[in-house]
């Protein structure tokens, strides 16, 4: 439920492009409550309609149907420029031929602001970015990064209430894209400005969120802190989506106080736990992250058995892809350390461990 503290609050709001047979439903009654000073992410697949939710709350689309709050008015229908939100696109959108500083004031200027007060903001927030030393360099000469955090000032320069990120570090290499990831995250700590971010990337979203909203097909499928969206997601696609994961398909034999026994197609039986309020019976699908099962050497203690079929080593961490009986895949991640297992070989007959309560029942 929608708090004092909301900055925005979506409201059923559904987004439809086009009319009669080419219709199409971009935005399905999706509502979504993203407090104050909070990063949030909303996080998907291509087409999705991430990027349709975020550019309602900029004002650059409207609702066809529903609200949209912030600080508790509806701005569904007011223009872009009566918002208090900025937006950081893809492309950065700078002036190529004006210094770093004039770029961040930019937007002040437009605004008819003294310009005392907008020389003032510039220097904060040059140090803010650390770019004071560039502040009279050409965005043109500088690089993708710096040009990055050149975007991220002139948005934060009129100090709105609201930022919106388009997927802005997606045209940065890896190594500089990690980098960005905390630089992010420590502007956002450091004006407690709200923060909404866009990517189709789910390291980003675990990396920087203080919560993600998982969509899919124009519908938020969940809300919740990275580590509620990893360890424990309510369906399948999420599961799938964020990280990588082991699904068993299996029958109830037996459940009791958020706890269920499946039975394997393999033979096999597991204990898994059940989502809140719910009691199955029948076929359920169980999810098993990697990281939660341990490979054990033949004839060792086990939940599971199969064939040992591949070894991929990722430096941090070594895989193990398993061809349980039956024929199921299963991959095994363990970190990779003095007492690795990685001298196992491909064809050998091994044992999969799951950790307690590793097991959890999805909802669809």
């Amino acid at each position: 439920m929608p708090t004092e503290a909301s900055a925005i609050e979506v409201r059923a709001v559904s987004k439809v492009f086009g009319a009669g047979q080419s219709a199409f439903t971009a935005l399905d009654a999706v509502s979504i409550d993203i407090r104050a000073n909070e990063f949030f992410t909303l996080l998907g697949p291509s087409g999705c309609g991430k990027t349709t939710l975020l550019r309602l709350i900029a004002g650059f689309e409207y609702p066809t149907d529903g609200e949209i709050l912030l600080s508790g008015k509806d701005i569904a229908l007011l223009p872009p420029y009566d918002r208090p939100v900025n937006t950081v696109f893809q492309s950065y959108a700078l002036f190529p031929h004006l210094s770093v500083a004039r770029n961040i004031g930019f937007g002040l200027e437009m605004q008819g602001r003294p310009k005392a007060e907008i020389a003032a903001r510039v220097d904060e927030m040059l140090r803010l970015v650390h770019m004071e030393e560039m502040r009279n360099r050409r965005t043109s000469d500088i690089s993708g990064g710096q040009q990055q955090r050149v975007a991220l000032a002139r948005a934060l320069a009129p100090a709105p209430k609201v930022l919106l990120l388009d997927e802005p570090l997606s045209a940065l290499d890896y190594k500089l894209r990690k980098e960005m990831q905390i630089e992010l995250k420590r502007l956002q700590h450091e004006t407690g400005i709200t923060f909404i971010f866009v990517t189709h990337d789910q390291e980003e979203a675990l990396t920087m969120s203080d919560r993600i909203a998982v969509m899919s097909r124009g519908r938020v499928l969940q809300v919740g802190s990275p580590q509620e969206i990893y360890d424990s997601p309510r369906v399948r696609f999420v599961a799938d989506f964020i990280g990588e994961a082991n699904f068993l398909d299996g029958r109830v034999v037996h459940n009791a106080a958020g706890q269920a026994r499946l039975a394997l197609p393999c033979g096999a039986e597991i204990d898994t736990i059940l989502p809140d309020g719910m009691a199955p019976d029948g076929e359920v699908t169980a999810m098993i992250r990697p990281e939660h099962a341990e490979i054990v050497s033949d004839g060792g203690p086990c939940d599971l058995e199969g064939t040992l079929e591949n070894v991929v080593y990722f430096g941090t961490d070594t895989h193990f892809h398993v061809r349980l009986k039956g024929g199921l895949p299963f991959v095994v991640r363990l970190q990779n350390g003095p007492s690795s297992a990685t001298r196992l070989t491909p064809g050998t007959h091994v044992g999969v461990k799951i950790d307690e309560a590793a097991a959890k029942v999805l909802r669809d």
